[in-house]
């Protein structure tokens, strides 16, 4: 059934209700068969099934089998490093889980908690979870809505649908049908569960309960909704894999080379295959993708980003379009007075908020009510024909009531220069208030002077009908145009602006009484105001720097076409000539509306099922989307996004929770921050990648080279794991804390397919590893050759490696430009303090006895030193030439 659609008698009566509700009994009855008013809790895993979930990833089996060799070879601080790693992974990963579920409960405490309704004849007051179908419920100013409600009365009757469809301003609701395709805004024939009642009373029918309502409806699409990995987990995932099985050939190759070909004693053999894996597995990967990701959450942080899910942080970064709800985000969600037409003259209103202050302009001029006196009229209808109170809170104004109203307030403010309640001498006699059938509020007015005024607003359409005058230009009354005013009304409307019409009437002094008699046909029209929920100032220069980074910012609402596409030529959208409706996305199969998805940048009227049908759309595109929002409607396109960002100041518990980033300042201007710090990260991620794997790859390689040779390893097992994990993850470290390059926001978007092992990283993963080789085995050489014992060579290849570790982590801080400037070489202190540490540690190694012994090392001369400096220096302008060779050419690349 369709109760918008159908009289609200037929409603009561395909419910087997009456006008005085159901029976105790009956109410009892239907309980038992429809289940209380709440939505179903989720079904959550065990703790212990949960945590132990999280070590289900290739990367970490071989992190556990990596522990367990450690262990074997009597390697016990190893093994506690690469544990631990792997327990923090495992911690991160555990305290995530449940974000789908703790966003259902967000919506859960939602629902109201106590109800209105007929039972027996008689009004009671119960739980909202024992309202049933069939019931009638009251409801009035200040409510939240149970259930969802086919109307059957309403008086003076507005409902605030924001968190549900978007609508910057409060709904007016009535009681007649609606047509059956109705859009979820324009249903005005119902209330529904879970939103709030702004002014008036009513009373309908339970239509829907629980699951079935439509936040309900929403609960159900958040259960379903699948929330798509990130790029880098994806990544690294299948990089884990195929390393593994990688790494496994390897050794298997190997192993069977010197035992079979060889013919080495099998312990040897096998001893130095588990170092091969130890060495060319990374095992400090993990853990320094943690504490970068942990860095830039720090640094959003202070941006006001508050990141809920680690590698979103980096999923910014490869960001191709922002699907923005409008109302609260790009708009202030606050409604202001931005013109007013009188019978020959358009003024334009300017300010902030609700705060009394501003100018009026006519055209270039700054207007004043001593030249214009028709603006007095504008501030006496706006001061006089108002129910609402504007409050100073802070630096902000914050209003008491309709928010239509507030706006009026400010108006009347700047009009007249000082506050709101700037009248004390004029007295309300009497009032028609607000209702949705006459679609207007009439006050009458005792003026100082002893005059009866009664002021007037509502739809146009409605006092233009009461109105047989309009204000002339210069004072008096003329005859009305209508034709003119319907002409100026679909003007302002096309701007995007809601329009109401202000009239009076002038009535004889001892009036005291007001009657819709005194208004039929007897107003004189003073002008018409337009009012707009007007957008941040800083989402405009937001918007344009993201279009500067190739993203493209598309506008999701539930707002009506025309205030969409105003909004979106205010912001500076891209493509305003098109606008898409829920009911253009309705006729749509899936194909279709990937096409129309990437083309159009405006999608109006729209309802939680569209937003996740556009989201998926752009997704199935091969674009990176992100989706912000604020209302419980935005849940689910926010937990299908590839990354959910709710607003943390007028977003519900229910955006929040089901978004993986939420902006402690509801600031669109602070995404494009946040997109620059999660390309930042990516940028660290790739160094800290393009730096880890040749140098386990170099150090992997001089055990395969020995070993394919037949040669003495020029650095042992033992001196290999101290680098590989000692000094790997102290310089590695480093990494994290690297600053946005230049240029980071002027490079388009990465697309999500690309692979952590691009060409150009192969390529110079290859360059690395065999100038390590070159190095390593050089040095071994020499010393060889010097005639020193063979600790000492092999002391001396040791600090090589580390050596040429140190020269590649000063190279790779820099992806896009030259290292070979004073600002780029300078560094950052916490780059100097790793390598301050990983010497400090390489000298202890080499010079301090204790650790001589264990490790079998020796001391190096002075001169020897030297010279392992220079193979350094040598190395860093090697491959910083060669990169420079590559820019040159045009070429581009990750990880050089």
């Amino acid at each position: 059934m369709t109760p918008h659609a159908q009289p609200a008698k037929a409603v009561v009566s395909a419910f087997e209700s009456t006008a005085d509700g159901l029976s105790t009994q009956e109410a009892s009855r239907r309980l038992a068969v429809h289940g209380p008013n709440r939505l179903p809790r989720s079904v959550r895993r065990s703790a212990l099934l949960g945590f132990l979930a999280q070590f289900h990833n290739v990367l970490i089996y071989a992190l556990i089998l990596s522990a367990i060799v450690t262990a074997a070879l009597g390697h016990w601080v190893d093994t506690g490093v690469i544990l631990a790693v792997v327990m923090i992974n495992a911690v991160i990963g555990y305290v995530q889980e449940g974000r789908a579920q703790q966003a259902m409960e967000a919506i859960r405490d939602m629902l109201a908690p106590h109800a209105e309704v007929l039972r027996d004849g008689r009004r009671i007051r119960l739980a909202a979870d024992g309202v049933v179908p069939g019931d009638i419920v009251l409801v009035t100013a200040g409510d939240r809505v149970p259930a969802d409600l086919r109307l059957i009365q309403a008086r003076a009757l507005k409902a605030d649908e924001a968190i549900l469809t978007g609508e910057s301003v409060p709904v007016d609701k009535r009681t007649t049908p609606v047509p059956l395709d109705a859009a979820l805004g324009d249903q005005v024939s119902m209330l529904f569960s879970g939103t709030f009642v702004a002014t008036g009373t009513g009373r309908g029918v339970v239509v829907a309960t629980g699951p079935q309502t439509q936040i309900g409806a929403i609960s159900g699409l958040l259960s379903r909704v699948e929330t798509l990995t990130t790029p880098l987990v994806a990544q690294m995932d299948s990089f884990a894999r195929w390393l593994t099985l990688f790494i496994l050939i390897v050794g298997a190759a190997l192993f069977a080379y010197g035992y079979f070909v060889s013919h080495l004693p099998f312990a040897d053999v096998f001893m130095m295959v588990v170092v091969l894996a130890v060495a060319a597995i990374p095992e400090g990967l993990p853990a320094l993708l943690t504490v970068t990701l942990a860095v830039s959450v720090q640094s959003m942080a202070r941006r006001n980003a508050i990141i809920r899910q680690l590698p979103a942080v980096e999923t910014l970064g490869a960001v191709s379009v922002i699907c923005s709800d409008k109302t609260g985000t790009l708009t202030r969600n606050e409604m202001m007075v931005t013109s007013l037409a009188g019978a020959d003259v358009l003024f334009g209103v300017s300010g902030t908020g609700y705060a009394p202050h501003g100018t009026l302009q006519d055209g270039t001029d700054v207007a004043t009510a001593a030249r214009h006196p028709v603006l007095t009229e504008f501030a006496q209808a706006a001061l006089l024909c108002n129910d609402a109170r504007l409050a100073p809170h802070g630096s902000h104004w914050q209003v008491e009531g309709d928010p239509m109203e507030g706006a009026l307030l400010a108006l009347a403010g700047k009009i007249i220069g000082t506050a709101p309640a700037a009248l004390p001498d004029w007295s309300r006699l009497d009032v028609i208030p607000f209702d949705a059938a006459h679609r207007y509020m009439a006050t009458l007015s005792h003026a100082p002077d002893g005059r009866v005024v009664i002021f007037v607003k509502g739809a146009p359409e409605a006092v233009l009908s009461l109105c047989d005058g309009e204000r002339a230009p210069r004072g008096g009354k003329a005859p009305l145009r209508a034709d003119h005013w319907h002409r100026m009304v679909d003007a302002l409307a096309a701007d995007g602006q809601r329009v109401i019409a202000v009239a009076r009437r002038d009535m004889p002094q001892g009036h005291g009484d007001l009657s819709d008699a005194d208004l039929q046909g007897k107003l004189t029209l003073i002008g018409l105001i337009g009012l707009i929920d007007p957008p941040r100032d800083e989402a405009i220069a937001a918007i344009a720097q993201c279009h500067s980074a190739g993203i493209r910012v598309k506008m999701i609402t539930g707002d009506h076409a025309a205030t969409a596409r105003a909004i979106a030529q205010q912001i500076g959208l891209k493509n305003t000539h098109s606008v898409l409706t829920g009911s253009d996305l309705d006729r749509m199969d899936d194909a279709e509306l990937a096409q129309a998805a990437v083309q159009t940048d405006i999608f109006a009227r729209t309802s939680p099922a569209h937003k996740l049908r556009l989201v998926t759309a752009l997704q199935s595109q091969g674009l990176t989307v992100a989706m912000t929002g604020d209302g419980v409607n935005d849940a689910p396109a926010l937990k299908r996004a590839d990354a959910g960002i709710a607003m943390g100041k007028k977003g519900s518990a229910a955006a929040r929770e089901a978004a993986s980033i939420v902006l402690a300042d509801d600031n669109f201007a602070s995404i494009a921050a946040a997109v620059r710090e999660g390309r930042t990260v990516h940028d660290n991620i790739t160094k800290v990648i393009s730096w880890m794997l040749p140098t386990n790859g170099g150090e992997a390689m001089t055990i395969v080279l020995a070993l394919a040779l037949g040669m003495a390893l020029p650095i042992l097992p033992i001196q290999i794991l101290w680098t590989n994990m000692i000094t790997a993850i102290t310089l590695g470290f480093a990494l994290a804390f690297e600053p946005t390059e230049p240029g980071s926001m002027q490079r388009p978007p990465r697309n999500r397919q690309t692979p952590i092992l691009t060409g150009p990283l192969l390529w110079h993963i290859t360059l690395v590893m065999g100038l390590f080789l070159a190095g390593v085995y050089g040095i071994y050489a020499y010393a060889l050759d010097r005639g020193h014992e063979l600790d000492v060579a092999r002391s001396m290849a040791l600090n090589t490696l580390v050596v040429l570790k140190i020269f590649h982590l000063i190279f790779i801080r820099n992806l896009y430009g030259t290292s070979l400037n004073w600002s780029r070489l300078r560094g950052t202190r916490v780059l100097w303090l790793c390598i301050a540490t990983a010497l400090a540690a390489q000298f202890a190694l080499t010079y301090f006895p204790p650790l001589q012994r264990i490790f079998s090392t020796a001391a190096i001369p002075l001169t020897d030193g030297l010279v392992i400096l220079g193979v350094g220096i040598v190395f860093f302008a090697l491959i910083e030439t060669e990169k420079q060779m590559r820019r040159a050419l045009g070429a581009s690349g990750q990880g050089a």
